[in-house]
């Protein structure tokens, strides 16, 4: 550990610093004159602005002045209330344009224009907003340590033209819509990029050099912003929604609900939002992309609900928080079976806990203090059971449950930042109560070239008096992030007590990791490449307490980049034997046969009419000639700006697979089995206009296990050949769901959705059947089938008051 640490001192020590080149300025233009937000650069205001121009690649050939005939003119101006964006995309023709109605928050294969406000000119955190040629909106928030959050919205207005030579847009940003301190006169960072899809070229006004990490920090400069204030932040969201549900399995095959609830912004200051959601309804977010899972681990799903998507780049430091915590799976969920009595009948289980209301504050101060608390509260859930006499009783599955973070956060010179973070659960009655705490470090040498991070964190699970249990987690890694030829070398260490798994997810504890990256790139452009990376990974594993070899892994791959726009990519990998301690499910030791794996993809330019990627992957063990493959394939095809069709399809066969089957008095057992798994999607797009639009996905995903000879596990972590048991238990598991939404943005921040969801899931063992029988079974099972209307309008107080005055 000391020649560890002392080899990363030795190197830190022998970075050398570079002074930074002087950033692009742009003054700024007060206006009192009144901009139309129509697309039109037909405003005398902005012939008698200086425009932003002669951007620079940034890629993929970095560093080339944009040319002549495809220049992009920029106009930046604002008054008392606003800052108002206008732009020409200049380009040979009409066809050049690359555009296409996808919907708010998304690409696809659009051109677009993004502005980029660093507005504490800090060089770590920042707002985009960006419009495509067909004036569909996308914005995001920056962050050095948590990267891009997409999920982050705000309320502005733009519209767009396309024209015979290019197109144009405006731009009308409200303060309210962002956060900057109240000064006489202050200076911003900007930045200003456009993305030009069919060349696969991308431009910045600031140039911002690949080799060096980040790209807030390489912003240029908006100056002598005068007299403006933060606004009075105030908006309101209130919802009305409905549901009507079918489901044939149910005691009651129909059901319905009204619901209504509302989200709240307000701005404490002009540096600290609260954001609340009261009674929130998440009914008509993307359905789970369910699978069987085999594994001794849980599956970790994809957070859809807008409200823990939105903002939380404070809260994800450190890898604490997995939002699904909040409204997942009851606490004795699973312990109900074995708390009924022997003639009692589970009659309701419900699988989520309800949401009764969360709330986060966020902000940053103007000497880069940042500050995030954030509350959830879930109320009661209880399962009901019923015995012989009808006679009903309720089974408490998850008391009332209060869920909390604090973070801070400093931000330092050079990109850096130090931070601190506590979550919390607090539970009622007589369950255990948990808190993690956690410092973490990002420390840049100034031309931003090498970094030291870590985190040092503790968890606590408070429980009877005198059984509290502690656990000590950390890692340290040291990163070369600029250059040519990047690294990290990282240390990682969980005892055996650590648990963070109340608000977060930690698969398993008790382990010593170190782990090596490296990785060359070649970023300039030649005849027939525009870049290529070649990277190597090695981890090395051990149990920490009780130290014992647990596995080591290591790979080569390789990417690259055509002058096409096609990609592809290549990794050769070696597991070699290992001890693996938790497929046993117990703790006894199983010892892991050496895995030879191979990976080649490719995909096609993005922006053709049609597009596609396959992957293919082989896995090969010398335990019983295991092998495994995986292909997958990928196409969409554009019938034209409004319309598109994709669909996804993967084949998993597995052969000779070997893992855990069964336990029965201490005795666990193994099985030798082949698992075919079978994944197919199809999704619809259609857009009326860049306001509203349709979608239909349908999934369907098929996963068989045939269990061939059995195993007991020995002492020593061998398989020992075993008979059989008497019922053999295969697997057969499918899940099949329809997601079909429309909607409508009636108004800037208002949405009427209507939505359609029906989803099925099947388990039994009948595996003899083959694809398109199994599928017919599986849409014949009973479908729970739901359709509901949502309507949220958007409320901002000082539209209000502008309105009241006007009357």
């Amino acid at each position: 550990m000391r020649l560890f640490l002392l080899y990363f001192l030795l190197v830190g020590m022998a970075v050398q610093v570079a002074a930074q080149p002087s950033p692009k300025q742009l003054p700024a233009k007060r206006i009192s004159a009144t901009i139309k937000v129509d697309g039109s650069l037909d405003e005398a205001v902005w012939k008698e602005t200086t425009p932003a121009t002669r951007f620079v690649e940034w890629r993929p050939n970095f560093g080339i002045v944009e040319d002549s005939a495809t220049r992009t003119e920029i106009y930046l101006v604002y008054d008392q209330t606003s800052i108002y964006v206008g732009g020409y995309c200049h380009e040979r023709s009409r066809d050049s344009i690359s555009k296409e109605l996808v919907g708010r928050d998304v690409i696809g294969v659009n051109d677009y224009v993004g502005i980029i406000f660093d507005t504490y000119n800090d060089k770590i955190n920042g707002f985009g907003f960006y419009v495509t040629p067909l004036g569909e909106q996308f914005d995001a928030k920056y962050s050095s340590t948590a990267g891009e959050d997409g999920s982050w919205n705000a309320v502005w207005s733009s519209e767009a033209k396309v024209l015979a030579e290019g197109w144009t847009f405006e731009m009308r940003i409200p303060y309210s819509a962002i956060r900057f301190v109240s000064k006489e006169n202050q200076t911003w960072g900007l930045n200003i990029t456009r993305n030009r899809k069919k060349v696969g070229r991308q431009f910045m006004w600031s140039p911002v050099d690949p080799k060096v990490n980040g790209f807030i920090n390489q912003s240029g400069l908006w100056t002598g912003i005068e007299k403006i204030e933060p606004p009075l932040r105030l908006s309101l969201s209130p919802y009305f929604s409905a549901y009507v549900n079918n489901y044939p399995d149910n005691e009651k095959d129909w059901s319905s609900s009204v619901n209504g609830g509302m989200d709240i912004k307000y701005g404490i200051n002009e540096s600290f939002t609260l954001d609340m959601t009261l009674v929130p309804d998440f009914g008509q977010v993307k359905s789970d992309n369910q699978v069987l899972n085999l594994t001794p681990f849980e599956v970790k799903f994809t957070e859809n609900r807008p409200f823990f998507t939105e903002g939380t780049e404070l809260f994800s430091k450190g890898n604490l928080f997995y939002s699904r915590r909040i409204g997942g799976t009851p606490l004795h969920y699973n312990d109900v079976e074995d708390w009924k009595h022997p003639d009692e009948t589970i009659i309701k289980n419900p699988i989520e806990s309800k949401l009764i209301n969360a709330t986060k504050i966020s902000g940053r101060t103007t000497k880069g203090l940042g500050i995030g608390f954030f509350n959830a509260v879930t109320k009661s859930a209880y399962a009901e059971v019923e015995d012989a006499n009808k006679t009903m009783r309720k089974l408490e599955t998850n008391p009332l449950t209060n869920y909390n973070i604090a973070v801070i956060d400093q931000t330092l010179k050079n990109n850096s930042s130090v931070s601190f973070i506590n979550t919390n659960v607090l539970r009622s009655g007589k369950d255990y109560d948990a808190n993690v705490s956690a410092g973490l470090f990002d420390i840049n040498n100034k031309k931003n070239t090498y970094k030291w991070s870590g985190k040092f964190a503790l968890s606590q699970l408070f429980q009877t008096p005198g059984k509290n249990t502690n656990g000590y987690s950390h890692y340290l890694s040291f990163n070369k992030t600029g250059g040519n030829f990047l690294f990290t070398i990282q240390q990682d260490l969980v005892d055996d007590q650590f648990d963070s798994n109340d608000m977060g997810i930690l698969f398993n504890n008790n382990y010593l990791d170190h782990y090596v990256w490296l990785s060359y790139r070649w970023i300039k452009p030649k005849k027939w490449y525009n870049r290529i990376q070649v990277n190597y990974n090695c981890t090395y594993s051990r149990r920490y307490k009780e130290s014992y070899f647990q596995t080591f892994y290591t790979n080569v791959n390789a990417n690259v980049q055509f002058k096409n726009l096609w990609w592809a990519g290549l990794y050769v990998g070696l597991n070699t034997k290992g001890n693996d301690f938790y497929e046993s499910r117990n703790g006894r030791i199983y010892q892991t046969p050496q895995f030879v794996n191979y990976n080649a993809w490719f995909e096609t330019n993005f922006t053709k009419k049609y597009y596609a990627n396959f992957d293919w992957s082989m896995s090969h063990s010398n335990y019983f000639n295991g092998r495994s493959q995986a292909i997958g394939m990928f196409h969409r095809y554009r019938f034209n700006d409004k319309f598109s069709l994709s669909n996804n399809i993967s084949y998993r066969p597995s052969k000779n697979e070997v893992g855990y089957y069964d336990e029965e008095n201490s005795n666990v057992m193994f099985s030798l089995r082949d698992r075919n798994t079978v994944e197919t999607g199809l999704e619809a797009k259609y857009s009326f206009n860049n306001k509203s639009g349709i979608s239909f996905i349908a999934r369907h995903y098929w996963s068989k296990v045939e269990c061939k000879r059995f195993f007991l596990l020995d002492g020593k972590g061998l398989l020992i050949p075993t008979a059989a048991p008497a019922d053999i238990n295969h697997q057969n598991y499918n899940n099949f769901y329809i997601n079909a939404v429309y909607t409508w943005q009636f108004a800037p921040g208002s949405f009427i959705n209507i939505v359609w969801k029906d989803e099925t899931s099947t388990s039994d063992e009948d595996i003899q059947y083959r694809y398109f029988k199994n599928f017919n079974r599986t849409i014949s099972a009973p479908q729970n089938n739901n359709l509901s209307v949502k309507v949220i309008y958007y409320l901002d107080y000082l539209d209000l008051k502008k309105r009241k005055k006007e009357r």
